[in-house]
């Protein structure tokens, strides 16, 4: 099954709304649980629906599963990885930090993905695309400056760094996977992927939090409703990424994503009560701008 051309542009912006309710309710998570036991949550609760949705595709278009080669393990496994230690950082920068500021920081990623796509995946960088990717990430940083920076928010800047890294690791793995299934029809190879990373990750995690943090573990169960709605949207949000990076570069994809930080925003000033700055204002519009340029240099 093919697709429109612009087709990854609706599906990016579904996936980083869906991504910021998702990010929502695993802070709210943070205390009960914990950095690790949060992180769990959108792979443990997520990978039931992920299932649910590859059974809706295998149903509706007739097609059997695919049966990957040793390149695809390659890829799903270093994607699953990078995604768990990312999701994790993810969460302690947002203990230290906003939750506009945080997710600006971790939105470096798209550099690291714009790299290790071109150097891993052969997906095209052409210079108008990297200059829409620094505008966008220039963007991010005005909104995430601040003068006089004290410990908290150097560690922040750093975790938050770390975080984008890992997913970038995750987004170039995930491609990879999709990519190394050779299919034609986007729509099964995006979500065989995302039901497959999803029950490798809820394997690993849960089996070290039953190792390690037991306690955490029981916590989710007494927390059902709270993560159920995590799992359900960190599913629905990966389903969308996917379907775009089966359809595009990561690059593409997780730079348009960038735009989460303006759902952040809304989030952050409407549900967190935090005070949104003329310099945030300011680079929420530098990063539309570097969106807004990718569209169009890519269309």
């Amino acid at each position: 099954m093919t697709a429109p051309n612009w087709f990854w542009i609706v599906f990016v912006v579904f996936a980083a709304a869906g991504q910021t309710g998702r990010n929502m309710v695993q802070r709210e998570l943070m205390v009960p649980l914990g950095a690790w036991g949060a992180t769990n949550v959108r792979f443990l609760w997520g990978a039931p629906f992920a299932i649910l949705f590859l059974l809706g595709v295998h149903l509706v278009q007739h097609q059997a599963l695919p049966h990957p080669e040793n390149d695809f393990w390659f890829w799903i496994v270093a994607g699953s990885l990078g995604q768990i230690f990312g999701t994790a950082l993810m969460l302690m920068t947002m203990e230290l930090r906003s939750f506009v500021v945080a997710t600006a920081y971790i939105k470096t990623e798209p550099v690291f993905v714009a790299l290790f796509g071109a150097m891993f995946l052969a997906d095209a960088l052409t210079m108008p695309m990297l200059a829409a990717i620094l505008i966008a990430v220039a963007g991010v940083v005005v909104i995430s400056f601040k003068s006089g920076a004290d410990y908290a928010d150097t560690r922040a800047a750093l975790v938050g760094t770390g975080s984008g890294l890992a997913f970038a690791v995750a987004a170039i793995g995930f491609r990879g996977a999709i990519l190394s299934l050779h299919l034609a029809d986007y729509q099964m190879a995006a979500t065989f992927t995302l039901a497959t990373g999803l029950i490798i990750q809820s394997v690993l995690l849960t089996g070290w939090l039953a190792l390690r943090d037991l306690p955490s573990l029981k916590a989710t169960m007494r927390l059902w409703k709270q993560c159920l709605l995590g799992g359900f949207l960190g599913a629905l949000a990966s389903e969308f990424w996917f379907l775009g990076f089966a359809l595009t570069s990561a690059a593409n994809v997780r730079t348009l994503g960038l735009i989460d930080v303006i759902f952040a925003q809304g989030v952050s000033r409407f549900v967190h009560r935090h005070h949104t700055t003329r310099q945030e204002y300011a680079g929420i519009a530098i990063l539309l701008a570097g969106a807004i340029l990718l569209v169009v240099v890519h269309r």
